[in-house]
C-alpha cells in the first residue's frame, strides 16, 4: 500500500474549498494536461454522497478509465472517493477541510495499491507515486487559485 499525504493552505472559507474540491468541472480543468474527462455518472457540477463518476484520461501514453464513488461525506469537513473500477488494486482518496484564522487547511490522504506484483511495485516506485503526487498538487493549485479569487 502506498500513501500520499499533501496539505494545502487556502485563503478562503472551507465551504468554498469543499465545494470546489467536489466539482467535476473544476477537476476537469485542473487535469487538462491529461485530457481527463468525466464520461459517465456525474459529469458536471457537484458530486454527492453515493454518486459515481467515471473518468477517462491519458496517463503514461495510454487512455485509461477510472470509476470512483463518493463513499463518505460530512459537509464541509470531509469526503472520501474510492475506486470501483480501474487499473489499481485499490484506491482511496480522503479529503479533509479545517478552517483556522480565516484560512482553510485542505489535506489529501491518498492510499492505493498497484496490481502486477513486483512489476507494479517497481513501476510505482519509479513513476506512479511521483505522477499522482504531481497530479494532486496541480489540482490543489487550481483549487487554491479559484477559491482565493472567489472571495
Amino acid at each position: 500500500m502506498t500513501a500520499i499525504h499533501l496539505t494545502t493552505i487556502i485563503n478562503a472559507p472551507k465551504q468554498i474549498v469543499f465545494d470546489l474540491s467536489r466539482n467535476i468541472d473544476v477537476h476537469q480543468d485542473s487535469a487538462s494536461n491529461t485530457n481527463e474527462t468525466a464520461i459517465a455518472g456525474v459529469t458536471s457540477g457537484l458530486i454527492n454522497l453515493n454518486e459515481t463518476v467515471t473518468w477517462r484520461g491519458k496517463h503514461f501514453g495510454f487512455y485509461l478509465t477510472h470509476k470512483s464513488r463518493m463513499t463518505a461525506m460530512n459537509f464541509y469537513d470531509y469526503f472520501v472517493d474510492e475506486m470501483e473500477e480501474g487499473k489499481f488494486k485499490s484506491f482511496k482518496h480522503e479529503h479533509f477541510f479545517e478552517e483556522k484564522n480565516n484560512k482553510t487547511i485542505m489535506t489529501d490522504n491518498l492510499e492505493y495499491e498497484t496490481p502486477f506484483g513486483i512489476i507494479g511495485k517497481l513501476f510505482n516506485a519509479l513513476f506512479l507515486k511521483k505522477h499522482l503526487t504531481h497530479f494532486i498538487m496541480e489540482r490543489n493549485k487550481v483549487l487554491k487559485n479559484l477559491a482565493e479569487n472567489q472571495k
